[in-house]
């Protein structure tokens, strides 16, 4: 495995080794078990991998955890290598966004809900560091995983009214053993914040649980989610939505399929999860 920060290295890294499909994991660091499901795939999918870590500032607000964000480089490159990945990018803040930068991408629609009322400028700063990694990379596939759903929904509309000629693979959230969405994010909690974390994905399950007796009601739905979540005073919610699959809007009625939006804090750490729905 190489590890470089050069934008002009990495293009002559894989202009040398363009001898088949370029599989493409950004990352923003702390690597754990979701970020490796995304490299093992890609590895068996792609002839040559490539796995950037970045921690992009454009995508943080201002009261926002930039600053205690999880960082270990060298335990990061030791996963990256024992995984298999072929080139490590590392680059520098100075280096994607030089003095005078001024270029943002956004994407209208899809960004303007869930996420993007609690973090504006988010989405924002998503779409224009992926569009300056995928120009540079210029993979055939990139992979992300569904725990951002939102995210890829909003990179997915991206990529295709942009035309950027890359095949975006969803893959499956991967979680701990009691069902919290694994995330870098986790490593901020406490023991205490730990233990009531799961509740978030107990509270999405017994959403499902109750579309699958039957139920079609938004409302109802999400009251099930919102019982499990106010049984802990430490947790607070900043949204519960039920939406259309594709285009995020609200529903008040599942006809036949949707996904279940959850955002929360426990203390100063955000979580997000969802769940896909489908009636009987």
């Amino acid at each position: 495995m190489r590890t470089v920060s050069s934008i002009n290295t990495v293009k002559r890294i894989i202009k040398e080794s363009r001898h088949g499909s370029i599989g493409f994991v950004p990352t923003m660091g702390a690597l754990h078990e979701g970020h490796l499901s995304l490299i093992k795939r890609a590895k068996k999918e792609c002839d040559f991998l490539v796995v950037s870590l970045f921690v992009n500032p454009l995508q943080f607000g201002p009261e926002e955890d930039l600053d205690v964000y999880p960082r270990n480089l060298a335990l990061d490159q030791g996963k990256a290598r024992a995984a298999g990945v072929n080139l490590f990018w590392t680059p520098f803040k100075k280096t994607l966004y030089p003095a005078g930068f001024q270029t943002t991408i956004a994407v209208s629609q899809i960004s303007r809900l869930w996420e993007g009322l609690f973090r504006p400028e988010h989405f924002t700063g998503v779409c224009t560091i992926v569009t300056k990694l995928l120009h540079v990379v210029q993979p055939n596939r990139l992979y992300l995983g569904q725990k951002d759903y939102q995210q890829i929904c909003v990179l997915q509309r991206m990529i295709q009214d942009l035309n950027i000629p890359v095949q975006l693979r969803v893959c499956p959230t991967v979680r701990e053993t009691d069902g919290l969405a694994m995330s870098s994010r986790n490593l901020r909690l406490s023991a205490k914040q730990r233990n009531i974390a799961p509740l978030l994905y107990r509270a999405l399950k017994a959403a499902k649980k109750r579309v699958t007796a039957g139920e079609q009601h938004a409302h109802r739905i999400i009251q099930t989610a919102e019982a499990h979540l106010k049984s802990n005073p430490d947790i607070r919610c900043d949204y519960l939505a039920l939406c259309d699959p594709k285009t995020l809007e609200p529903i008040k009625k599942i006809e036949h399929r949707a996904v279940l939006l959850a955002a929360i804090h426990i203390g100063k750490v955000r979580l997000i999860d969802n769940i896909l729905l489908k009636t009987p």
